[in-house]
């Protein structure tokens, strides 16, 4: 199971508020509350760290997350 950044639920909460904002204004909040939950999704998405490059490191890491499961 892949960990989720502890930032995700803070970037979709971000763009709600956002989107709701920018729905007062336009005068369409449902159409740009579900843009901002998208946009804020796709930024909690990219907070996310990324994964080893090298099959070395990969297999370290691996070896590191089982070990911290385990404990």
């Amino acid at each position: 199971m892949e960990r989720k950044s502890k930032y995700a639920g803070l970037a979709i909460a971000l763009g709600a508020a956002l989107g709701a904002v920018a729905g007062v204004l336009a005068g369409n909040v449902g159409v740009w509350l579900a843009i901002g939950i998208a946009i804020g999704v796709a930024i909690g998405a990219s907070l996310r760290p990324k994964r080893p490059a090298c099959p070395e490191c990969a297999a370290m890491h691996r070896a590191h997350e089982a070990v911290r499961r385990s404990s």
